[in-house]
């Protein structure tokens, strides 16, 4: 494919299958070392297998700090530091959709949890690692979601307009140690994993609805990847960068 981030130590969470997958094998594919850091120890295992000896793979639950504390000794180990983190790791596909004043606490509070605090707790545990790195840089994974105001799911959605104001401010903090932070804001995509979030009929209206008339795939969301974890982009952080095939205009 590319040496765009050839020998770059890159950490992808949720990179077991769907998205994260993807991320994984486009940023093998460019030279990098990849971390494939997922809950599901058994499917992070067969995706470094399917990756190669350029891929570690690591079971981390990103809502516990222990857990993330511990992915940060293995990576630190055994690079010494890490040039890119990808935070895709989320709950939204086994969301079942409801209006918000059905939602229990323990709905809510999961997926702030997983979502909001996961990429806070892995830039936190790796920031000496970050810090070791001479342009490392952070892609947090959003949502278009954010900017439609779609109903039926208000606890992903306030967790990922959390994860993009969590962009702009680690932006600032960490731009004094040449640590760029980026947000990917992509619309439905669709992956191999099942969902419960969109219907096949509010799928139709969504591509109906884009300039580009066709289903959004994790291939279309790598490449911008690869480029905000590259040295073509030093000069680029705090932004929010939409992957929607012309679905919102802003």
């Amino acid at each position: 494919m590319g040496t765009r981030v050839q020998d770059k130590v890159v950490v992808v969470t949720g990179a077991a299958q769907g998205i994260g997958r993807a991320f994984a094998h486009r940023l093998a594919g460019e030279g990098a070392r990849v971390v494939v850091a997922d809950l599901n120890g058994e499917k992070a295992a067969a995706v470094a297998a399917e990756i190669g000896p350029s891929a570690l793979a690591v079971v981390v639950d990103v809502s516990k700090d222990e857990s993330v504390d511990a992915l940060g000794s293995v990576v630190g180990d055994t690079y010494g530091r890490v040039d890119g983190i990808i935070n895709n790791a989320a709950i939204f596909s086994t969301i079942q959709m409801k209006p918000f004043w059905e939602l229990t606490t323990a709905e809510w509070d999961v997926v702030q949890t997983v979502n909001l605090r996961g990429p806070f707790l892995i830039v936190k545990a790796l920031l000496p690692l970050l810090k070791a790195s001479s342009a490392a840089s952070i892609v947090n994974i959003g949502s278009d979601a954010v900017w439609e105001g779609r109903g039926g799911y208000l606890h992903y959605t306030a967790s990922k307009a959390g994860v993009q104001g969590m962009t702009f401010g680690m932006s600032h903090e960490l731009g004094e140690f040449d640590i760029r932070v980026n947000t990917i804001s992509p619309a439905a995509t669709q992956t191999e994993v099942p969902r419960a979030t969109v219907s096949p009929a509010q799928l139709e209206a969504m591509i109906a609805a884009r300039a580009l008339h066709r289903v959004a795939t994790p291939e279309d969301l790598t490449s911008l990847a690869v480029f905000l974890l590259s040295e073509e982009s030093v000069f680029i952080t705090g932004q929010t960068i939409s992957v929607n095939g012309g679905k919102l205009h802003r």
